[in-house]
């Protein structure tokens, strides 16, 4: 069993960046897959950013390649969000998830085991 706990939400001006965290407690192993997915009021949720956890090995949205950056703290189990250039579009319910298996770009919430609670990221422009 793994939980997952997101922090670093909050409102910032378009252009500006914020720094997402995921702490993980439990035991993530190599194999699995960390990954951050958002939700806009009215939409689906949506794939933003995967990480293999052995390796980091990364995959992206197109949306969002080129501005935001995962990556990882084996010694902490933390997972991070790195997003630079925002975007009142970014504007989202951001959550941390994580699969027991790496799948790269991979958009299927089903296949993600375990979720956060989420941490809104408003934009303004």
């Amino acid at each position: 069993q793994v939980q997952l706990v997101e922090s670093g939400g909050g409102l910032v001006q378009a252009g500006g960046s914020l720094r997402l965290s995921c702490a993980a407690s439990g035991r993530v192993f190599s194999s699995y897959a960390m990954g951050w997915f958002r939700q806009a009021p009215g939409k689906e949720r949506e794939f933003v950013a995967a990480l293999r956890w052995s390796g980091g090995t990364t995959a992206y949205a197109d949306s969002v390649k080129g501005r935001f950056t995962i990556s990882r703290d084996g010694a902490k189990n933390t997972v991070s969000l790195q997003m630079n250039s925002l975007k009142p579009e970014d504007t989202a319910v951001y959550y941390c998830a994580a699969s027991r298996y790496y799948r790269g770009y991979d958009p299927n919430t089903n296949n993600y085991d375990y979720w956060g609670q989420g941490t809104q990221v408003t934009v303004s422009s």
